[in-house]
């Protein structure tokens, strides 16, 4: 009987707690549904802002055209989100009369990079392309501008001892040096130019001209017989590589840390700066389109509180849409919300996952396109990241949707800018038009690349869209500086 009673009260204990744990598994389950249905309601409604149908991308379209006609308008009433600055290296190669070895500096944040390459003219392909990146030490980034443009100068010297020009080149060619420069400055300029200020050099006392003097300066002081005319942009000397190998090049595009877009107009085009442009010919005009902004922006309160902690708030409103340096942070800021909100990746917040810029954006690019079964690249980067052990395959699946949302828009946008430029030439419905791109985000990030090259098939349609080719820059980074020492002289 005793055995009997054990029994039943054993078989009692165990059946209530399995009870107890199916009910904990249901309300784990329940739980889980929850927060499935939470982080999909934000993801929704992020992705509802975020939306660019073709319609609204015109309306960006044509809000950047009225804003590039307007900079380069002589009117003192016209406004615009955009400083057009005419580069005058105009007129670009033409990949015909080029020849012999040219040498170019392209001067980054905190380095800079040498380049030579034979150019064989008759629209030959380059050869003997040499390139050498060098640190600029720190005791050199925090002197004076004569110390910068002597440690360039001194290193080229070497350079060039090492990849030296033929005897025939020598004498043949004048001797220029193509200078240009890869970060955002507050005004790039050129022979005839104003200030510009170096980002994270002490040389912000030096404009342009007296810069250009400084080099050229330093190259006499190391025995370099080359002198610069012009300091521009990198995306200038983009387009001037890309006119070397096809002449219907009308524009380049940076698409990398930072964002710029510079393309060839007619000296006519631009009212403001007649006074110092020739009557006729072609002038190369920089966008500084970074700094574009209008009300048609799909701008979010990810993207707005990203702004206001910035650096330069309410500056380079469109370089914090579209450009590599801004995509893995707007991610990581929408991951944020979704773990306090949802417990997406557990109960707290991992502690990692509050750093700003923390998540770059070849780690979104990579997540992104993680093709693998249960997102196991996802896994691991945020392993790897943010220390997050615990991921569910639930978890991973919302991380790669929102990397969509926000590469899907900032393509779709460089697009729309893109089609502004042709519409602005005048070039959309009868004329070839070669757009050159260069940059990491651009070169290294499939989907944000084939987001951009559909995005311009869909506002044009299968017709127009002919009309515009989309081509990787040449000769690889810093290249540009070489073409533009091949550019004829300037007459300015």
């Amino acid at each position: 009987m005793k055995k009997e009673v054990v029994l039943a009260i054993v078989t009692t204990t165990a059946a209530a707690v399995v009870a107890v744990v199916a009910l904990v598994r249901q309300y784990w389950k329940q739980k889980q549904d929850q927060q499935w249905k939470m982080s999909q309601r934000i993801m929704r409604k992020f992705a509802r802002e975020c939306a660019t149908p073709v319609p609204k991308l015109w309306k960006v379209a044509n809000a950047m055209v009225s804003d590039m006609e307007a900079s380069l308008s002589s009117s003192d009433e016209a406004t615009s989100s955009l400083d057009m600055l005419v580069s005058y290296v105009s007129p670009l190669p033409t990949g015909i009369n080029e020849k012999g070895m040219y040498y170019g500096v392209n001067l980054r944040e905190t380095n800079f990079l040498l380049v030579c390459a034979r150019l064989e003219g008759k629209n030959e392909p380059i050869s003997d392309l040499y390139r050498e990146e060098i640190s600029v030490p720190s005791n050199v980034m925090l002197g004076t501008s004569q110390e910068l443009c002597d440690y360039i100068a001194a290193e080229l010297a070497k350079f060039i001892s090492a990849h030296p020009e033929n005897n025939n080149e020598m004498e043949a060619k004048d001797k220029k040096l193509g200078f240009t420069l890869s970060y955002t400055a507050n005004q790039a300029t050129a022979t005839s130019g104003s200030a510009i200020k170096w980002k994270n050099f002490s040389a912000d006392d030096t404009g342009g001209k007296e810069l250009i003097d400084l080099i050229n300066q330093a190259l006499e002081k190391h025995g370099v017989n080359m002198r610069v005319q012009a300091l521009v942009d990198d995306t200038v000397g983009n387009l001037a590589g890309g006119r070397y190998y096809n002449k219907d090049s009308v524009a380049a595009i940076t698409l990398g840390m930072g964002t710029n877009a510079a393309y060839v107009d007619t000296a006519q085009s631009a009212p403001r700066w007649h006074s110092s442009l020739p009557k006729k010919g072609e002038i190369v005009i920089s966008m500084e389109w970074g700094n574009f902004n209008c009300c048609h922006l799909p701008i979010t309160q990810y993207d707005a509180s990203l702004d206001t902690e910035s650096l330069n708030p309410g500056c380079r409103i469109f370089e914090k849409l579209i450009s590599e340096m801004y995509l893995g942070e707007i991610v990581r800021r929408v991951l944020v919300e979704m773990a306090q909100e949802t417990a997406l990746f557990g109960q707290s917040v991992p502690p990692k996952l509050l750093v700003p810029y923390l998540l770059r954006t070849p780690d979104m690019a990579a997540m992104h396109q993680d093709t693998s079964e249960d997102h196991e690249v996802v896994n691991e980067k945020l392993k790897e990241i943010f220390g997050i052990t615990n991921s569910t395959p639930m978890a991973r699946e919302i991380v790669a949707e929102v990397c969509d949302i926000v590469t899907e828009r900032g393509a779709r946008l460089a697009a729309a800018g893109i089609v502004a430029i042709i519409k602005k030439l005048g070039r959309i419905a009868n004329r070839r038009s070669v757009i050159i791109i260069e940059g990491g985000l651009y070169e290294h990030y499939r989907i944000f690349r084939n987001y951009l090259h559909s995005s311009v098939w869909e506002m044009l349609g299968n017709e127009l869209s002919d009309n515009i080719i989309i081509e990787h820059s040449h000769g690889g980074p810093g290249a540009g500086a070489l073409f533009l020492a091949a550019t004829p002289n300037l007459d300015s």
